[in-house]
């Protein structure tokens, strides 16, 4: 685990606090779930995209100028 410093607005402090003593918490686990769950919501980039187009130079039917459309396309699934 890392030690860290954040600066809560008074208002914040106080339902944190009140709500890790109602869930008998510390008000440091109760700000990792909530960074956890914040975490899980966000959409992840792939960091593999760009190998989608390894080998694009061995198809004799793709150009150079090709490479955008692997790059850009939409994904399926996705608009």
């Amino acid at each position: 685990m890392h030690r860290t410093q954040i600066l809560l607005d008074e208002g914040q402090y106080e339902m944190l606090k009140t709500l890790a003593e109602r869930e008998g918490r510390s008000l440091s686990s109760l700000v990792r779930d909530a960074v956890t769950t914040f975490l899980e919501r966000r959409p992840r980039r792939s960091p593999t995209r760009l190998a989608e187009i390894t080998g694009i130079g061995e198809d004799a039917d793709t150009r150079g100028r090709d490479h955008d459309d692997v790059l850009y396309r939409p994904r399926r699934g996705r608009s």
